[in-house]
C-alpha cells in the first residue's frame, strides 16, 4: 500500500464532499429569499440518499465486472458483483495499481455519485416537493447514474495503459474522460433538461423576473466549488504523480478564462460585467476542464476555459428562446461545457488529438459516447420523473411556490428576523 496516494486520494475525496455543501451555497444564492432553505435542503437530501445507496449496492453496480465475486448480469454493459454489497468484498481485496486500498477509492467515487444527483436540483428550483426529490434521487441514481458511471469509470488497463475489462463507452468506443465529462457533467446537464420539462415552468416564468437573493452566497458556493474541484480533477488519478499535476494546473487555468469569458460576454451583450456572471463562468470552466483536465496542455486549456465561458454564457439564454425552465442554468452550464470538455480532447488533446494525429477518430468516439449519455440519461430521467409526477406528484401548488416553499415544506425560513419590543 502506498501511504502517500491513500491519503492523497482521502484528502480528494474529502474535497469533493464539500463541493456538494458548496453547490448548496451556489443554488441558495441563486434562488428567492423564500425558497433558499428548500433549494439548499436538495443538494443535502441528495448526499443523505445517494450516500447510502452506494455503500448498500451503488459500488456495486458501478464497477461490477472487474475484481468482485458473484458477477450477475451483461459485463461491460450493465451488473452487479453481488460480493460487493455493503462494501463488504473490499474489505479483504488488494490495493490497486497505485497503492490505494479499494475502500479508500470506493469513498473517492461516492463523492462523484453525490454530486452528480445534487447538480440535477438546480433545474427545478423553486417548485420541487422534498420527498418526491428524495424519491427521484435514489431511483435516478440506481437506473442512470451507476450504470453511467460503470461505462465511464469502471475499466482496467494493463501494463502498457490499453482498456483489458469494464468501462463499455471506454473499452468499446474508444472514449477518453478523465474525470466525468460524461458521467457527471453531460449526465446531470441531460437529466435536468428533461426534469425542468417534467416539471414546467415556475409561475411569472420571463427573462429578469427571477433575480439572485444572496449574491455573496453564489460567490462563496463558487470559491468552495473551484476548491474542491481540484480534488475532483486531480484526485482522479489516484496518484500523487505528474498527470496529477497537469490536471491541478488546468483546474486552476480554464475557470479563470471562463471568467473572462463570460463576463466578456456579458458586458457586450447587457452593457455590465456582473458577480453572479463571474461565478457562472468559473464553474463553466471548471465542467469543461473535467474530462479533459488531464489530455491538454496549460495553453490549451485556458483556451478551453475562456471557449467554454462565452459558448454556456450564450447557452443559457436558449431556455428563455426554447421555452424550458432550467431555473438554474444546469443544462446551459453543465451539459454544454461538459460537452466541450468532452469534444476538445478530440482536437486538441496530446499525442490523440486531430492537430496532432491528422485524424477525426478520437473526435468521433468523444462524440458518439457523448450522444449515447446524453440519450439515455434524458430518456430516463424524463420516464422517472413522469412516473413520480404522475402518482404523488413531483411539483408544489402554484399557491405555494408563489407564498415561498420554505415554510410550506420545511416549516423554516432562511431569514427569520425576530423584532425586539
Amino acid at each position: 500500500m502506498s501511504a502517500g496516494n491513500t491519503a492523497f486520494v482521502l484528502i480528494c475525496a474529502a474535497l469533493v464532499l464539500m463541493m456538494t455543501p458548496a453547490l448548496a451555497f451556489f443554488y441558495g444564492g441563486l434562488v428567492r429569499a423564500k425558497s433558499v432553505v428548500s433549494m439548499m435542503m436538495l443538494s443535502f437530501g441528495a448526499l443523505a440518499v445517494v450516500a447510502t445507496l452506494w455503500i448498500l449496492y451503488g459500488y456495486a453496480i458501478s464497477f461490477a465486472g472487474t475484481g468482485g465475486e458473484g458477477f450477475v448480469g451483461i459485463n461491460g454493459v450493465i451488473g452487479i458483483n453481488l460480493g460487493d454489497l455493503g462494501l463488504e468484498g473490499l474489505l479483504s481485496r488488494p490495493v490497486g495499481p497505485t497503492g490505494v486500498p479499494p475502500l479508500a477509492f470506493a469513498a473517492f467515487q461516492a463523492t462523484f455519485a453525490i454530486i452528480t444527483v445534487a447538480l440535477v436540483s438546480g433545474a427545478i428550483a423553486d417548485r420541487a416537493k422534498f420527498g418526491a426529490w428524495l424519491i427521484f434521487a435514489g431511483v435516478w441514481a440506481t437506473l442512470v447514474y451507476f450504470p453511467i458511471a460503470n461505462w465511464v469509470f469502471n475499466a482496467t488497463r494493463d501494463a502498457h495503459g490499453n482498456v483489458v475489462n469494464g468501462g463499455w463507452l471506454v473499452h468499446n468506443f474508444g472514449l477518453l474522460d478523465f474525470a466525468g465529462g460524461t458521467a457527471v457533467e453531460i449526465n446531470s446537464g441531460a437529466a435536468a433538461l428533461a426534469l425542468a420539462l417534467v416539471l414546467g415552468k415556475r409561475v411569472g416564468f420571463a427573462k429578469g423576473i427571477h433575480k439572485p437573493h444572496n449574491v455573496p452566497f453564489v460567490l462563496l458556493g463558487a470559491g468552495l466549488l473551484w476548491f474542491g474541484w481540484f480534488g475532483f480533477n486531480a484526485g482522479s488519478e489516484l496518484a500523487a504523480d505528474g498527470i496529477a499535476s497537469i490536471a491541478f494546473i488546468n483546474t486552476m487555468a480554464a475557470p479563470a478564462t471562463g471568467i473572462l469569458g463570460w463576463l466578456i460576454v456579458e458586458r457586450i451583450k447587457d452593457g455590465k460585467a456582473t458577480s453572479v456572471g463571474a461565478a457562472s463562468g468559473a464553474v463553466a470552466g471548471l465542467v469543461a476542464a473535467t474530462p479533459a483536465c488531464a489530455f491538454l496542455t496549460p495553453g490549451w486549456a485556458c483556451v478551453m476555459g475562456f471557449l467554454a465561458g462565452v459558448l454556456c454564457a450564450l447557452a443559457v439564454e436558449l431556455k428563455f428562446k426554447f421555452g424550458f425552465d432550467d431555473s438554474l442554468d444546469v443544462v446551459g452550464i453543465h451539459l454544454v461545457g461538459g460537452v466541450i470538455g468532452t469534444l476538445i480532447i478530440g482536437v486538441v488533446g496530446t499525442g490523440v488529438g486531430l492537430i496532432f494525429t491528422g485524424s477525426f477518430a478520437q473526435l468521433g468516439s468523444q462524440a458518439l459516447a457523448s450522444l449515447v449519455v446524453l440519450v439515455y440519461s434524458f430518456g430516463m430521467t424524463w420516464l422517472i420523473g413522469m412516473a413520480i409526477e404522475k402518482t404523488i406528484g413531483f411539483r408544489v401548488r402554484n399557491e405555494d411556490e408563489l407564498a415561498g416553499i420554505d415554510t410550506i415544506l420545511h416549516g423554516e425560513e432562511g431569514y427569520a428576523l425576530e423584532t425586539e419590543y
